[in-house]
């Protein structure tokens, strides 16, 4: 949507959950403006190796944040709680996104009935661990084990397991671009802004859609099962002479297609023409099919069941789902004009006009309170005024 490079967006942000929605903002062409204690910053600044050499710029920080304008602001102050208010006027603010504490939001007067009474159509969103009323501290692995999502990942036989990304903190992220659309839509036709209250908690168990109706409908014991499927077989990851694979068949058909052929003919059995025999003897047939599997090469086996439709791929490395050729041509870009170091950014979900039009280039991730004076000087401050209020601890 061409409309969206107009929008502003204001946005009060550390670590990954807003820092990640606002980043998916500013690869719709919106104008991203973060905003950071001008003492503490964002700790993520401070994760991972000194890439740069120079502080807060650390190689973790700059996975989310390309493509953003950088300010700092001391909102426990009055003079910067003016500013914040300032900067919503005059630049026209269309959103402000916090993932401050619910008990902090009156006290820095982010709170939206301050910032309504500054601009009656903003669309205000506050992104908590456990609601608004709760002022619980909430980390993605805590998330992750009180929802429930834990007790769903790793071996049967083995301890629980976090997932190998932060999802509680980038699924509520997407929830919450979901649901500032919705805002945006409901703002163009009614002409009214709106408060969102983002659990990451809700978030969070909302993915847990199988395992809360079949536990809560049903009284079936849903936990963690490894590679293995809980309601399909042959579905897991097998062993071939030089690898491994993960192979899924979704259906009766692909079963048939595939035993069928001379290379898993000794599968085709009775009891397993259909999905509930083949579940039933899991443990046995996947031992079956793994005695086959390991006589033959991955790219023998990922040939054979491609030609036959049935869903496999290889067990790709991080470095290999770069090198494929689906995800390089979706690949984002950042350099940065003062070391000259150019990074390469995971691609988003779908490819918008503007990263199109910038030919998939984003820029840098914004050094600490690097669009200070510009941003600033944009409410009529003098580089002097600018100067005395970083010397006053104000930005």
């Amino acid at each position: 949507m061409e409309s969206l490079r107009n929008l502003k967006v204001l946005s009060l942000e550390q670590a990954t959950v807003v820092p990640y929605l606002t980043y998916r903002l500013a690869m719709d062409g919106m104008e991203v403006i973060r905003l950071e204690h001008p003492v503490y910053g964002d700790p993520n600044r401070m994760i991972g190796e000194n890439v740069l050499d120079e502080e807060r710029m650390n190689a973790y920080f700059l996975c989310i944040n390309a493509g953003k304008k950088a300010l700092t602001l001391n909102l426990a102050e009055p003079k910067g709680q003016e500013l914040l208010r300032a900067l919503i006027r005059e630049l026209n603010v269309d959103i402000f996104v916090t993932n401050q504490l619910p008990k902090n939001y009156r006290k820095l007067g982010i709170d939206y009935d301050s910032l309504k009474a500054v601009k009656e159509d903003i669309i205000w969103l506050g992104v908590t661990g456990f609601g608004p009323d709760s002022n619980e501290g909430a980390y993605d692995p805590i998330l992750q084990a009180r929802s429930g999502l834990m007790e769903m990942t790793g071996e049967a036989d083995g301890d629980p397991q976090v997932l190998g990304i932060p999802l509680p903190d980038m699924g509520t992220s997407e929830h919450a671009y979901g649901l500032l659309m919705k805002a945006l839509f409901n703002r163009a036709v009614s002409g009214q802004g709106t408060r969102i209250d983002l659990s990451m908690f809700e978030s969070s168990v909302s993915w847990m859609t199988v395992p809360i109706t079949m536990t809560a409908s049903f009284a079936k014991k849903i936990t963690r099962r490894g590679n293995t499927h809980e309601f399909f077989a042959p579905v897991s990851v097998y062993q071939t002479n030089n690898g491994f694979i993960y192979l899924a068949v979704g259906n009766d058909r692909q079963w048939k297609a595939m035993v069928s052929q001379d290379l898993f003919k000794a599968l085709d059995k009775p009891e397993y023409e259909k999905n509930m025999g083949r579940i039933k003897d899991v443990v046995n047939l996947n031992a079956a099919l793994n005695a086959i599997t390991r006589e033959h090469s991955s790219e023998k086996l990922i040939e054979f069941f491609t030609s036959i439709t049935v869903p496999v791929s290889k067990i790709s490395s991080v470095s290999e789902t770069i090198a494929d050729s689906l995800v390089q041509r979706r690949l984002l870009s950042s350099s940065d004009p003062k070391t000259k170091t150019s990074i390469t950014l995971a691609p988003p979900p779908n490819m918008t006009t503007f990263l199109e039009s910038s030919e998939r280039q984003m820029t840098f991730p914004p050094r600490f309170g690097e669009h200070n004076y510009e941003y600033y000087g944009r409410l009529g401050l003098s580089n002097e005024n600018i100067a005395n209020l970083k010397t006053e601890g104000i930005i």
